[in-house]
């Protein structure tokens, strides 16, 4: 009998049939007989998932209705049915499956790739066959042919597909409960929209909030520090003291108790010079080369890979999905034979370091399921680059770039630091000299600014020498923490653990690698983009008040920790490992589901949700509720709160006229912006208000006589 080979989708088949003679049918294709497949094989595959759960009125029909009274939402046993619009295909795999005693699962090397083979294999009902599992990183032809050569059993295999199952069954638990007892819940206190919750949808939500609340309520505090300009033989330089003071007059006052004067000479008390080398970085994983791509690009993560798994499928790449930074001896044996061709193709040859193996880049025992994302040993030709649109070639550069690194010299500096003594007040300076680029030669990073720009080159300098000074003292202010861009999230979805307190739960996180995983953290953003609980404009990551609104309900329960994420991944990696069952998981899942339902009402009866949202446009009746914002600055009898389109003070019949407009020069105040003006008088730095000319500017909102200001830093 010829064996049936499953795909993940036609494209995938497409690049196995490639590597043998096929004759292509409807929704399969027969691969001719061949060393490999004496017989023969047919070649099918699904569209994703041709399978999927079914609905919850399927097994109740009360379950149809969203109502509290028919919570919570647990069948006995978890049904599949074929997805929409993929029935013809289901049924060409189907009767391939059952007609054949051996079946090669070829999907994706992945839980994931596991779930969809398994799940589209049960719903044929077929039983007993032999099932080998294709396990390869590259579509190359000859790297396929060895791939089916050597398939594996399916020991393995079904241990991540119980691990994937669990996953999805429990997400789909998870939404269907939780969105419901929310929506619900939340309905009634006038809230007419759909909030869909999500075990990691809903904590990442959240932990964007908080950056947002931190930046909103930050106050910025005014500082100073002694600076000065120091010109020595050979030029000039910059020095700082380590004095740091919130009023001006108490550093005037510590230049002023050691004599020091604006002219005031100093002596070269310190010169230390440090010969430092930093090694190429390590060779990319799917997160850091998203996090790359939005930061050189402003790509988003979604579509960093979509784009690596069109040049996987074009054979350029090897397989996207990865978490390691590490390859095997036998990946970098073929990258060392095919370093000149590899300069060549990006037009910068250099002199080869070493072609020995490190550590850093080569260890079998940090590669599990993938190795690191490396060009592949097929080298395009220059036709080929140029056929790839901007983002594949830039995508494709930098994987190219990144495995040539391995093979240049370390990145050489000296660091020099300076101490110069002004009247026995240190003054501290520190400059780089670069002496050989080394690997950095390869890549041409944009200019850094603020505290990332390198430090500054010095002039030739001498022990003991003295200098003339200028010095002053320097105003700053400290500063609000920065919003998160696309790729900051998924690094922030990566390293969560660093914002948990409890240190268990840190040590969980950090195994685990937070949020979500490699191959599902970008889609976990463009779905709470389309949820409606962020947005992303100019690659800056903004929570939306829906998203306000969320957050403000799941505050304080365990939807809003990553930590109970952390936890379930924790034991469905056991299940992956075989050292745990998939029943007892979703048995835990059952508890935390009566926990939400006996939790939640009483914690949303006391929770304080302060953000209006205007009609849903599905609903037909329009609700307002008047939320109270902080307490007027007038009459200090009232409250302000957020009216339609104004802010207003609620005493307003006993004649108070405090208000504050909705909208200030084209720019929406927010709640937390009223409220800085209620009880601090000024608002932080506010981008983007519009003058009457149409240009943008910055300002800050300063509230004088019931009257808004604007100042300008």
């Amino acid at each position: 009998m010829k064996p049936v080979i499953l795909a993940e989708k036609p494209s995938q088949a497409k690049a196995y049939a490639d590597a043998f003679t096929a004759r292509k049918h409807e929704g399969y294709m027969e691969i001719h007989p061949c060393p490999t497949f004496p017989e023969g094989a047919f070649l099918t595959w699904g569209v994703g998932h041709l399978v999927e759960l079914k609905e919850p009125h399927t097994y109740n029909p009360a379950w149809k209705r969203w109502s509290l009274g028919s919570l919570p939402i647990l069948p006995e046993r978890y049904e599949f049915q074929v997805s929409k619009g993929k029935f013809k295909q289901f049924q060409v795999v189907k009767k391939l499956i059952k007609g054949t005693d051996t079946v090669i699962n070829a999907c994706d090397v992945d839980r994931e790739g596991s779930n969809i083979f398994y799940s589209i294999y049960d719903q044929t009902g077929a039983r007993g066959q032999t099932i080998k599992r294709l396990w390869i990183n590259s579509l190359e032809s000859d790297e396929v042919r060895k791939g089916f050569e050597n398939l594996r059993d399916n020991r393995k295999d079904l241990q991540m597909y119980e691990e994937a199952k669990s996953r999805q069954i429990s997400d789909w638990l998870v939404g269907m409960n939780g969105s419901r007892l929310y929506t619900l819940l939340l309905k009634a206190k006038g809230i007419e929209e759909v909030f869909p919750i999500g075990r990691v949808q809903s904590p990442t939500v959240y932990l964007i909030y908080q950056r947002q609340r931190e930046i909103e309520t930050f106050v910025s505090e005014p500082f100073f520090e002694a600076e000065a300009l120091f010109t020595a033989a050979n030029g000039t330089y910059k020095g700082k003291a380590k004095l740091k003071e919130p009023k001006r007059e108490l550093i005037a006052d510590a230049l002023n108790s050691r004599g020091i004067t604006k002219r005031t000479p100093g002596t070269i008390s310190e010169l230390k010079t440090t010969d430092k080398r930093m090694p190429p970085p390590q060779l990319h994983s799917l997160s850091t080369l998203q996090a790359t791509a939005n930061r050189r690009w402003k790509a988003s993560p979604a579509t960093v890979l979509k784009t690596m798994q069109t040049l996987y499928e074009k054979k350029l790449v090897s397989y996207p999905r990865t978490d390691t930074r590490h390859i095997t001896p036998s990946e970098f044996n073929y990258l060392a034979a095919s370093v000149e061709k590899y300069q060549e193709l990006i037009g910068q040859p250099f002199e080869i370091a070493s072609k020995t193996p490190k550590k850093r880049f080569v260890d079998s025992s940090k590669v599990q399921e993938h190795y690191a994302i490396i060009p592949t040993k097929k080298v395009p030709t220059a036709a080929t680059i140029a056929k790839l649109s901007p983002l594949e070639r830039n995508l494709y550069e930098e994987v190219v770039r990144t495995a040539l690194a391995m093979f240049h010299r370390d990145y050489l500096y000296t660091e020099t630091k300076v101490t110069t003594d002004v009247n026995g007040l240190p003054f501290f300076t520190t400059g780089k000299t670069e002496l050989d680029k080394g690997w950095k030669e390869l890549f041409t990073a944009p200019p850094k600014k603020g505290k990332e720009a390198d430090e500054p080159a010095l002039p030739p300098l001498k022990q003991n020498e003295t200098v003339q000074s200028e010095i002053g003292i320097k105003e700053g202010a400290t500063q609000p923490p920065k919003p998160y861009t696309e790729g900051q999230l998924i690094a922030m979805m990566k390293t969560c653990g660093k914002l948990v307190e409890d240190q268990t739960e840190t040590d969980i996180l950090k195994e685990i690698e937070g949020l979500g995983t490699e191959a599902t953290r970008s889609n976990i953003i463009e779905t709470i983009k389309k949820h409606g609980y962020i947005s992303v404009t100019k690659n800056i990551v903004s929570i939306t008040d829906k998203g306000r609104v969320l957050c403000q309900a799941i505050e304080g329960s365990l939807l809003a920790s990553p930590s109970m994420t952390a936890k379930w991944e924790t034991y469905l990696k056991k299940i992956g490992n075989g050292e745990g069952t998939g029943q007892h998981f979703l048995g835990s899942v059952s508890k935390f589901i009566y926990k939400l339902l006996e939790d939640v009402p009483i914690q949303l009866e006391q929770q304080k949700i302060d953000i209006v949202l205007p009609p849903s446009k599905s609903s037909s009746r329009k609700s307002y509720t008047a939320t109270e914002v902080a307490p007027c600055p007038k009459c200090g009898n009232g409250m302000i709160v957020a009216r339609k389109e104004f802010y207003g003070c609620s005493n307003y019949k006993n004649g108070c006229k405090q208000t504050f407009p909705g909208k200030f020069l084209k720019k929406n105040l927010t709640q937390a912006q009223v409220k800085l003006l209620c009880t601090k008088g000024k608002t932080n730095v506010i981008k983007g208000f519009t003058h009457a000319n149409g240009q943008k500017f910055d300002a800050m909102l300063e509230l004088k006589e019931g009257k808004l200001n604007l100042v300008f830093v």
